[in-house]
């Protein structure tokens, strides 16, 4: 059964699904056509139901929940830390609510928190994700919203962080910052056996680290080992192999407050399994 997978071109990614790209599990005659592409991408193709399997933003899971249902791993999860808004110099919440913001897409988690973290309506402009550091360099935006690997080498650029959406969401919530989703489309056929599948795809990936991040590199646009290696201990964790209570609860939580402020009609959550 061919199954495209589509997956964030980034190292996080890359490494859960280096055992499927490598051919280190038995795949139980599943065929998977791996996809990577941008998590803004990613989303609007689960718009349309393109790929049977997808990673895509859980902003983004009650726009499509009547096509998708969640699977309970491969989910990237911030504990304390999460998508940062970063400016050359330090601002403050109400500084950040006056000026525009670039950010990588109205259909990322990174957006719906930072809706909620300071209210609206916000002024904010879209540019692709690895666009974001550069336009605040440049001076082209005054704050920049950062996803991936931007996280951690905003610093290099001379860039300060102002706001860490992560850090603000735990101490609304006590919860980690679920951000990225792995969901498998509803008429796919053996559900259950295909989310085995790929558990085992990131349990191989974790048993044979080092090889894993090697292929990760592949995706890791220009860092060094280092830097890739720590971002990818940042989104592969326990939460990540199984999303848990904790997870869960959290994911309840970012989607009810984001119903209440009137962002989605109605919000049902279903991972595989339940």
């Amino acid at each position: 059964m061919r199954i495209r997978l589509g997956h964030s071109n980034d190292p996080d990614d890359a490494f859960m699904v280096w055992a499927l790209a490598t051919g280190r599990i038995d795949t139980r005659g599943f065929d998977f056509d791996l996809v990577p592409s941008d998590i803004q991408t990613l989303n609007e193709w689960a718009l349309e139901g393109r790929l049977e399997v997808s990673a895509l933003s859980l902003a983004t899971y009650p726009l499509v929940q009547d096509r998708y249902v969640l699977l309970p791993h491969g989910a990237s999860i911030g504990s304390g830390y999460g998508p940062i808004v970063v400016s050359r110099t330090p601002m403050s919440i109400e500084q950040l609510r006056e000026i525009e913001i670039v950010i990588p897409g109205r259909l990322t988690t990174a957006f719906l928190v930072l809706g909620l973290a300071l209210g609206g309506p916000l002024a904010t402009r879209e540019v692709p994700f690895q666009q974001i550091l550069d336009e605040v360099v440049g001076g082209r935006a005054q704050a920049g919203l950062l996803i991936h690997e931007g996280q951690l080498t905003y610093r290099d650029a001379g860039l300060a962080k102002s706001l860490d959406l992560g850090e603000w969401w735990e101490r609304e919530t006590g919860l980690p910052l679920p951000l990225g989703v792995n969901t498998v489309r509803r008429d796919v056929a053996r559900r259950d056996e295909l989310s085995e599948v790929l558990l085992e795809a990131i349990d191989a990936g974790l048993a044979h680290r080092d090889e894993a991040l090697m292929y990760s590199l592949e995706f890791a646009r220009g860092l060094d080992e280092s830097t890739a290696s720590a971002f990818v201990d940042m989104y592969v964790n326990e939460l990540t192999r199984d999303i848990g209570t904790d997870g869960r609860r959290a994911v309840e939580e970012l989607l009810r407050m984001a119903q209440a402020a009137g962002i989605y009609d109605d919000v049902r959550i279903e991972f595989v399994g339940d």
